[in-house]
């Protein structure tokens, strides 16, 4: 292939630092539906390429969404997509594993298994009396509503998947060596591992409903208790391209404690569990020795919730400031930031920061439980520009549920308060970015219930907040209220609802998160065609004893419970950290995982991990090293700044010392 031809040659060139190359009886096909930018960024996918490689009788090799300009050539030319390690036609592999982050992806698996030379449909795929094809399974955060994709895939992975993939790849091995070579066979194995949900097994993917609405048919979200005893990777892949978290990335802890009541995530992911402070450390130390990154971020849903935050960050810029290693944080809580993690953040330099308020005003920060008040905003915002920084990230949601005028001027108004106390404290120009998002309510949340309201009143709130800050120096990004509206539906959808999914597909829509392709009108076109109204999922409200198209998947997470917490909603009560006090939400935490939060005086590391200081600073000799290298193969479309990285961060892996320049970064 002609990589000249393509936007971005690196996306498929192969061959990156610490790719895996290896042919074993069970292959495997990780397939992200997205770019190669957002593919590679994800942790998860990263996890189940160590994990599976590390099988003594398996094999994982990674499979992208082509841009545009790609695909038009798989489809010019017919030849099939192919995985980027062995240029090995989708078709070909035993397993495909998709992971569902987004539903807005669902049209580009579809495309995929399409390009790769497989039928869409599980069915079609399942009876072929001809051809063998590939055991199509899917995990992720989607696979909580599994419902919309059921006709096309042929198993569900629901909830984490170290442990999970192990079981069923070792299925399908003995499967494919002692079984009767029949798939009724392996899905019947398949459905017999706990996290598994099997379409043609459990449910019926036509009305989306229980079997005879019998509890027992139920699928047990899968939960690894231990972080630490979990394989996680520590020489991860090395992308030549720039791609949109392209660092180190250390999961501190998984799960949340703070039970905001629109956040799918924080149920879904209970209950809380960390990764000890030696294994985070170690963990960075092992990852930027093998892969020559400048930065590391301590990932998680509530990163300054992590019990040993600030020690830990401390330990970790004790051993990397002189590297010049930066340490990052996702998100903050309000409440969550103080001055000596600002103080630690910025040691090295400033890598950006980020507050999501949600919402505008404290009456509906108690609705959606995100408890902080205005006067706490205003310490955070103090305490930041104290500290120095010049760029500065908020996120609001609208359309949340009780909204009002006054909740979307306060939006505004807190806006314009972090320029006002930008100006006061820096005397300079603040970068201040604003993202407008529209609520989706989500599957297994206190919200599941309520509907989204009407595009037309989402887009005149996101204009009115537009048109007054925008004059203001600020930079608007909201997301397309068109978009989020099909996201609305398809989260909560029923298998009713994959007819729309098949002939907007069908019509060329794919990589519908992406808007230089997102078409609404070809989505208008398939609703035309289907009959199916997108509003009538997206906008629906619930009662309380309405089967829901999820109930058919346990969480863990009663339903009174949330269905408790919607009704709090409605009064504006808050609900407690429940790593203080239980709520009673169906999971008994602290006999699963053995973790109490341990109070602030307690936040220290075990003896022996300090490590001596470094000395300040390293004395300058200066050595000239004359290089003579050229540009071979598919490097040769390499762009300069992505080749001046490869050479940076391969003086970085080789433990060449580097003196920094104490000047501007652009960070």
């Amino acid at each position: 292939m002609n990589l000249s031809r393509l936007l971005k040659p690196s996306r498929y060139i192969d061959n990156e630092i610490n790719a895996i190359h290896a042919d074993k009886p069970v292959k495997v096909a990780l397939v992200f539906p997205d770019i190669y930018e957002i593919g590679m960024s994800h942790l998860g996918l990263r996890i189940l390429y160590k994990i599976i490689n590390d099988l003594p009788f398996a094999s994982a090799e990674r499979v992208f969404s082509p841009w545009v300009d790609l695909e038009a050539i798989i489809k010019d030319t017919g030849r099939p997509l192919s995985s980027l390690e062995s240029n090995r036609p989708l078709k070909e592999f035993d397993i495909v594993g998709f992971s569902l982050q987004y539903e807005l992806s669902y049209t580009t698996v579809l495309n995929m298994l399409s390009m790769g030379g497989i039928p869409v449909r599980s069915e079609e795929r399942l009876n072929s009396a001809s051809i063998r094809y590939p055991f199509v399974i899917a995990g992720g955060p989607c696979a909580v509503n599994p419902m919309p994709m059921s006709p096309f895939i042929d198993a569900f992975l629901v909830g984490d998947g170290e442990e999970a993939v192990k079981e069923i790849l070792g299925t399908y091995y003995r499967w494919e060596n002692e079984g009767d070579g029949k798939m009724e066979s392996l899905l019947q194995a398949i459905s017999r591992i706990e996290g598994m949900y099997v379409p043609s097994l459990h449910a019926s993917p036509a009305e989306g409903r229980l079997l005879m609405n019998d509890p027992s048919s139920s699928v047990r979200r899968r939960i690894l208790l231990c972080l630490d005893d979990a394989p996680y990777p520590d020489k991860p892949v090395v992308p030549f391209t720039n791609i949109v978290h392209d660092r180190v990335n250390i999961e501190v802890s998984r799960g949340c404690s703070m039970g905001c009541r629109f956040c799918q995530a924080g149920m879904i992911y209970r209950p809380v569990r960390e990764r000890s402070p030696e294994k985070v450390l170690a963990l960075a130390e092992n990852s930027l020795r093998n892969t020559g990154y400048e930065e590391v971020a301590f990932t998680s849903l509530s990163a300054g919730d992590y019990s040993c935050l600030l020690p830990v960050m401390k330990e970790f810029n004790r051993r990397f400031r002189r590297d010049n290693i930066a340490l990052s944080l996702p998100s903050l809580r309000v409440s969550a930031i103080n001055s000596p993690l600002l103080k630690e953040i910025s040691s090295v330099r400033k890598t950006g920061f980020t507050i999501a308020p949600e919402a505008g005003t404290e009456r509906l920060r108690k609705v959606i439980n995100k408890g902080f008040s205005d006067d706490d905003y205003a310490r955070a915002l103090i305490m930041l520009f104290q500290e120095g920084w010049l760029n500065l990230k908020l996120y609001f949601m609208i359309g949340l549920p009780t909204e009002t005028d006054e909740d979307i001027e306060g939006i505004i108004d807190m806006a314009l308060k972090a320029q006002k106390t930008a100006k006061q404290f820096t005397k300079r120009f603040v970068n201040i970015n604003v993202g407008i998002s529209p609520f989706i309510p989500k599957a297994h949340t206190p919200f599941q219930w309520y509907g989204q309201i009407k595009i037309e009143e989402l887009q005149e709130r996101k204009s009115h907040i537009s048109h007054k800050i925008a004059r203001k120096g600020f930079n608007i990004k909201g997301h397309n209220i068109r978009m989020s509206f099909l996201e609305a539906a398809f989260s909560r959808g029923d298998a009713g609802i994959a007819p729309l999914i098949e002939t907007a597909w069908l019509l060329g829509c794919r990589l519908d998160g992406w808007t230089e392709v997102f078409s609404y009108n070809r989505w208008e076109q398939a609703m035309h065609r289907t009959g199916i109204d997108a509003a009538a999922y997206a906008q629906k409200t619930f009662q309380l004893h309405d089967i829901l198209p999820w109930d058919l998947i346990d969480t863990g997470i009663s339903k009174g419970f949330l269905w408790e917490e919607y009704r709090k909603a409605s009064l504006g009560e808050i609900s407690d950290d429940c790593g203080k006090i239980c709520h009673q939400c169906g999971l008994d935490c602290l006999s699963m995982t053995g973790i109490k939060q341990p109070a602030p005086a307690e936040q220290k590391l075990p003896p022996g991990m300090l490590m001596p200081h470094f000395p300040a600073a390293r004395r300058f000799k200066p050595v000239r090293i004359r290089v003579e290298f050229s540009k071979a193969g598919p490097l040769k479309f390499l762009s300069h700044l992505e080749l001046v990285t490869v050479f940076h961060r391969a003086m970085r892996r080789a433990g060449v010392p580097i003196e920094f320049s104490k000047g501007f970064h652009p960070a």
